[in-house]
């Protein structure tokens, strides 16, 4: 699995209406073949930062930012965010999707 997250520092005007400038492109994605998941989520320490948790199969990664609508969803967010995002992304071996928390088990 490619297991990828990045932060969006989005300008301040655009902050609250983020989710539907990029609606388009996360509803591309989540209806791409290969992909797990596609999640955004607002920072609490950084409230103009919007943060993609997203997962792919490993052979899907290359198609998605290769699609047509990865490709507009860049020139969409350019003018939009403050600074270049800042992105972790990794191949975690044999994962297929989320595991339970072994540290906190609820019945």
């Amino acid at each position: 699995m490619i297991f990828i997250v990045v932060k969006f520092p989005v300008k301040s005007e655009y902050v609250d209406q983020w989710p539907e400038l990029v609606a388009e492109f996360t509803q591309a994605t989540r209806g791409e073949a290969g992909n797990l998941w596609f999640e955004w989520s607002r920072s609490l320490e950084e409230p103009d930062t919007y943060v993609l948790v997203e997962a792919f199969q490993d052979d899907a990664a290359e198609a998605h930012v290769t699609s047509a609508h990865f490709q507009k969803a860049l020139e969409t967010m350019r003018p939009l965010v403050t600074r270049t995002p800042e992105i972790v992304s990794t191949t975690i071996e044999g994962a297929t999707g989320w595991s339970r928390m072994g540290e906190l088990q609820v019945d």
